[in-house]
């Protein structure tokens, strides 16, 4: 492998957009206040406001983890349990990390297409009252899902309507939520709303580091600080932080990076689809590409361009599309396959 690459791993393989670049060193000159107490963390919050409504509050942390175990720990108490899909982002890749800090249990509900089943959702909404079980506090969405597929905003209301009525809190793990917005053609407020919570990805979108735990609900924003700080998301230089922010969400840029590798990704599964030997496994709503397709074919390919294993026991891997990937890029890896496909046939 090269020192220099391009991958379809993920976009934490990416280095930092051009322009949150450029904020960075502009944010390096002189000296701020800390801990958040700087112009260009005011100025993001108020970026936050023109995006989420007037009501939403924001703090700026560290990473994707620390941002959902930050935000989950301000809506429960070690007794509570939180409802995620069973293969939420909390529960497959974040280890225990959530359970262990805030001494709640993740109570798994069944999916299609990556995302919750509203019929499953109410049924494991049980035993409330009863002191020998976790009390239901928190429904977390992942959206887009871990499979890329997109939550519908009426899928979204259905599903945060069912929480409501059962007195619970709503809390949205928003990695890629730039590309769900891009995805349904919705502005992030109405993508947003209803929920109490969210927790909106900067790494993936092409930062170096930092994502926005944004309150939408004010009352749980109050004494937050307290536990922003408990949880070891309280950045001493947090500027570096927030002016990735102001920049990602002001003229367009998180938008015109989520159309970019929303497109991509279409483009690259079209481009495999030629393949008898390929399968696209999942609808590709937003940057992600699943499919099945030789082993041999896997390996080889990975050499070029690497991706991640998804399934080994179906041969399904995930393949990413980062800021960085161009239509030459997916080119150059559909001649690849082109090139195995030709092998497979002299043989």
């Amino acid at each position: 492998m090269k020192d220099t690459y391009l991958s379809l791993a993920s976009e934490n393989y990416a280095g930092i957009h051009p322009a949150i670049l450029r904020s960075i060193l502009e944010c390096n000159k002189g000296h701020q206040r800390s801990y958040g107490n700087d112009t260009y963390t005011e100025t993001a919050r108020a970026v936050i406001k023109q995006h989420f409504g007037n009501d939403a509050e924001a703090h700026f942390v560290l990473n994707g983890t620390g941002a959902n175990v930050f935000a989950l720990s301000t809506m429960t108490r070690s007794y509570n349990a939180i409802l995620c899909s069973d293969m939420a982002h909390v529960f497959v890749s974040e280890s225990t990390a959530v359970e262990a800090f805030t001494g709640c249990r993740l109570l798994l509900v069944p999916t299609k297409e990556g995302k919750i089943v509203p019929q499953e959702l109410e049924q494991a909404i049980t035993r409330i009252g009863d002191i020998h079980f976790p009390q239901a506090k928190v429904l977390t969405l992942t959206q887009p899902t871990e499979y890329g597929t997109v939550y519908t905003l009426a899928e979204m209301q259905e599903l945060i309507g069912i929480a409501r009525k059962n007195n619970m809190y709503v809390h949205i793990d928003g990695a890629r939520l730039f590309n769900a917005a891009v995805a349904l053609q919705c502005s992030l407020e109405d993508l947003t709303k209803g929920a109490d919570i969210v927790c909106l990805g900067g790494t993936k979108a092409g930062m170096i580091i930092g994502e926005a735990v944004i309150f939408l609900n004010k009352e749980l924003y109050k004494d937050s600080g307290y536990l922003l700080k408990r949880s070891m998301q309280l950045a001493s230089k947090m500027r570096f932080i927030s002016c990735q922010f102001e920049a990602m969400l002001s003229n367009n840029v998180w938008k015109e990076i989520a159309t970019h590798t929303n497109a991509m990704a279409k483009l690259l599964a079209a481009g495999l689809q030629q393949f008898d030997e390929i399968r696209i496994t999942q609808s590709v709503e937003t940057n992600a590409v699943f499919a099945t397709m030789p082993p041999a074919w896997i390996e080889a390919l990975q050499e070029v361009m690497p991706f991640y294993m998804w399934d080994e026991a179906i041969n399904e891997v995930r393949m990413m599309c980062s800021f960085d990937l161009q239509q030459a890029d997916i080119n150059e890896f559909i001649k690849m396959v082109k090139g195995l496909k030709r092998e497979k046939e002299l043989h």
